[in-house]
């Protein structure tokens, strides 16, 4: 495996990130990579003393901010309501002054520095020895935690030991309301780089109104409303002191800051250990002076649970998540430190996230806004439904509460059924982008795939009748409506002016992705209405009723299924992207300069619109989701034609073409692709971890893991392998929950392993063999080999000069300007 980290710096442990050396160069990174959330609340892995930042931020899923979208010019149906993340008031800050000298780690005289993330307890922690300018050195020992198990909950500690001789000791907890994530001490943001739609709106008005603050025996509480959305916050916290050392507190509160001060007279080897107990509340209506009384009562759990039973209590959760969720590759300490990075911050991304959804970054940034995308089902939700399908339940019992709005969205554009928004936080379309945002109707589909692959492993039949049914009804109602019947000698229904995956192409006909997935859909939602009436006849007359289902309807599905148009190119021997892809002439990636990518960000969308270029996986996404309705040799053929025109602009790429890759054979393209996948976050490959973490990147891993290398498949909840393991691995071990029991898989290069870890037993199928796995020990299936091996590259057919059907020639090209004057 290629080095992506500086070891030096980042240290290889397979339980924990360590930063070993402090820089202030990468700070937007490591604040990133260093956060602690729980699905509900993130902490950014910002310094306790503030100074020292790329962006502040404390974020609470779902808490946001509106504003009316302005178009420049307008149209019936445009997006009217934004929405953006609010960053909550600031908490993290424990200022630090020794002989009223400031601990500031950019100047400071630092001997020691280790700095903490372990995945096992769930805790971040900081060990410092300083030498301060009059030559004491002190030790300062720091831990922080967003608490599993008491969602609205955040613990800090603070150890401060002043060595050499005595000095007076301040420290100053905080907590602070911001804006935009600035320092207190600038005014005003300062704008960087080229405008990235990928970033978070900027707010020019003041978000949080303050409505409540009070303070009583050094208990400080603050409540706030979001000026337009109406959304309510509070926000109290509790201090504890334990020292030898003789002290005074006081205690500071107004509108927009509170601060509990501590004035210590420190003697050499006297430990001063502070404790800062925090609790957020938000709500859509409750008051903020209700919600404060919420956060008295989580405060007081603590008081009386105590600090240490909290982290005891987090460490337990965290032994059952990775009991049910760790992956294990022998042999490769570095890569499996980075696989358990990304599997954390799918828990800290939707751990406790009950009730909303799971934002593109999570809680660790305001990148895109903290928008919910359709990424959470086709990358994130899988991982949950093989591993904790509570969490996968939550997800999709979260889309089923925005169906309302998705309805009236779909009014909005002249549609029957249901439209998911392809952005959102309140179930609104966000997305002031049509062409490459409300056009993107796959989302439909997504959702309703993901709601089939939940039901089909955890054999939730009552959450199919009472709340899935109606998603994927409402859904297959709009494919119904959006495709319509052309017939030339034998009919097929088409699929007009829509957005696949990739947006680099929009508003197109018949996209691949977008049919199939809707064929599927489709297909389901007339099987789940067909299922409910034989199985549970009650739920289906209620649904009925429910939904005013016809009968007529269900039979509409079925034959607009059968007859979905699915484009094929029979001169180029692939499935086109959409009807019209290839009257495009190719974009030449290879000869792109680098300082013009990503694309969106250097060339005008019409530009890139022009050509066969993509920004992520399309056709290759239909091919591993709706992979049994396609042969291996039309597999690799699309995947030969794509991979050339791939940019890898998106995040949600590499993993996906990872997992063609091994199937058809190129095994080391696979790793290759993998890895970039896997350090995405880590190394910061895409220039904006700053943001936040890429929840669907870290979700792919997972799937590049138990889907590419496994070879796992799970058509129609059919639960095949048909391995992929690289040569220089030696095992792969993972675990996946069916219908209750857990299964421990392991692959080697001569055999795959089946062994019940919870639960009686499971049928599975091996290369066309079926396989029992009975809970009285494991099963091997020997192996002959892992696949096709096929060293390099595809062929770059697509830069070829190919040929249309009509003969013209299909040339490759670097748009650029001339710079010839007129």
């Amino acid at each position: 495996m290629p080095e992506y980290l500086d070891r030096m710096r980042f240290p290889v442990d397979p339980w924990r990130l360590t930063e070993a050396i402090y820089s202030a160069e990468d700070l937007g990174t490591t604040e990133t990579l260093f956060a602690v959330g729980n699905g509900y609340l993130g902490l950014r892995g910002n310094v306790e003393e503030g100074r020292d930042t790329h962006s502040h931020g404390t974020f609470i899923n779902g808490f946001h901010e509106t504003w009316p979208i302005r178009h420049a010019e307008e149209a019936f149906g445009f997006a009217r309501v934004g929405q953006t993340i609010v960053n909550a008031p600031d908490a993290k800050l424990m200022r630090i002054y020794v002989d009223d000298e400031p601990l500031l780690l950019s100047v400071a005289d630092i001997v020691s520095y280790e700095r903490t993330l372990d995945f096992a307890d769930g805790v971040l922690s900081r060990d410092i020895l300083w030498r301060t300018p009059s030559g004491n050195r002190v030790h300062v020992r720091s831990r922080r935690m967003v608490s599993f198990t008491h969602r609205h909950l955040a613990i800090m500690t603070l150890e401060v030991t002043v060595l050499d001789a005595e000095a007076p000791v301040a420290v100053s907890s905080q907590i602070l309301n911001r804006q935009e994530g600035l320092d207190e001490y600038r005014s005003k943001a300062s704008a960087k780089g080229l405008p990235d739609p990928r970033k978070a709106e900027a707010f020019d008005w003041r978000v949080l109104q303050p409505v409540s603050h009070g303070e009583k025996d050094g208990r400080a509480l603050l409540g706030y409303r979001c000026t337009n959305s109406g959304m309510t916050l509070a926000v109290g916290v509790d201090h504890t002191i334990e020292t030898e050392n003789t002290y005074q507190e006081v205690t500071e509160v107004n509108e927009d800051f509170a601060k509990h001060g501590f004035r210590i007279h420190a003697e050499p080897g006297k430990k001063i250990t502070i404790t800062k107990a925090v609790s957020y509340h938000t709500s859509r209506a409750v008051p903020a002076r209700e919600l404060g009384n919420r956060c008295e009562r989580t405060l007081d759990r603590v008081k009386s649970e105590g600090v240490e039973r909290q982290f005891a209590d987090q460490r337990a959760w965290l032994y059952h998540y990775w009991a049910r969720s760790d992956v294990v590759i022998a042999g490769q300490p570095g890569m499996q430190q980075a696989v358990r990075w990304n599997l954390f911050q799918l828990a800290q991304a939707a751990g406790r996230a009950e009730g909303s959804g799971i934002p593109a970054k999570g809680v660790t940034g305001s990148g895109y806004g903290g928008h919910y995308f359709w990424d959470t089902e086709i990358y994130v939700v899988p991982y949950f439904v093989y591993t904790t399908p509570l969490f996968a339940r939550n997800a999709l019992r979260f889309r089923y509460t925005m169906l309302p709005a998705a309805a009236e969205r779909a009014r909005d554009l002249t549609q029957e059924g249901v439209l998911f928004p392809w952005r959102t936080i309140n179930g609104e379309e966000a997305s002031a982008y049509y062409a490459a945002g409300t056009a993107q109707y796959h989302i439909d589909a997504d959702i309703a795939f993901a709601v089939a692959k939940y039901v089909n492993a955890a054999g939730d039949d009552d959450f199919m009748a009472k709340e899935g049914v109606d998603i994927l009804v409402e859904t297959a109602r709009l494919w119904a409506d959006l495709g319509f019947w052309r017939g030339n000698g034998e009919e097929s229904f088409r699929i007009h002016g829509v957005t696949g995956p990739d947006e680099y192409t929009t508003v197109v006909n018949d996209n691949l992705y977008t049919n199939v997935m809707a064929r599927f859909n489709l297909r389901r939602a007339a099987r789940a209405v067909k299922d409910l009436e034989v199985t549970r006849p009650q739920d289906h007359a209620r649904m009925v009723v429910r939904l005013g289902l016809r009968p007529d309807e269900v039979a509409e599905w079925v034959r607009a299924a059968e007859a979905m148009a699915i484009p094929y190119d029979d001169a180029l021997g692939i499935h086109p992207q959409d009807s019209q892809f290839h009257e495009r002439e190719v974009w030449d990636l290879p000869n792109t300069p680098q300082d013009k990518r990503p694309l969106l960000l250097h060339y005008h969308p019409l530009v890139i619109y022009r050509f066969q270029v993509l920004k992520q996986a399309d056709v290759v996404l239909a091919l591993f989701l709706q992979g049994n309705h396609f042969t291996p040799e039309e597999k690799k053929a699309d995947f030969d034609y794509y991979d050339a025109i791939t940019t890898g602009d998106s995040t949600l790429s590499g993993v996906v073409q990872s997992i063609i890759a091994a199937e058809v054979g190129y095994h080391q393209l696979a790793l290759d692709y993998f890895y970039d996948a896997l350090f995405v976050d880590l190394a910061d490959l895409h220039n904006n971890t700053s943001d936040g973490v890429h929840v669907a990147s870290a979700g792919g891993v997972w799937s590049g893991l138990v889907y590419g290398f496994g070879g796992m498949r799970d058509y129609a909840g059919d639960i095949t392998f048909d391995p992929r393991l690289p040569e220089s691995w030696e095992s792969l071990a993972f675990r996946i929950a069916l219908s209750g029991t857990r299964v421990l898989v392991t692959v080697r290069q001569e055999s795959i392993t089946f062994e019940i870890e919870v639960g009686t037993s499971a049928t599975v199928g091996v290369r066309g063999e079926t396989v029992e796995i009975p809970n009285t020990g494991p099963v091997t299936v020997p192996l002959e080999h892992q696949g096709p091996r096929i060293d390099g590259e595809p062929e770059p057919r697509a830069l070829r000069a190919t040929t249309r059907a009509d003969g013209t020639v299909i040339t490759a090209s670097v748009p650029h300007h001339s710079g010839r004057n007129r």
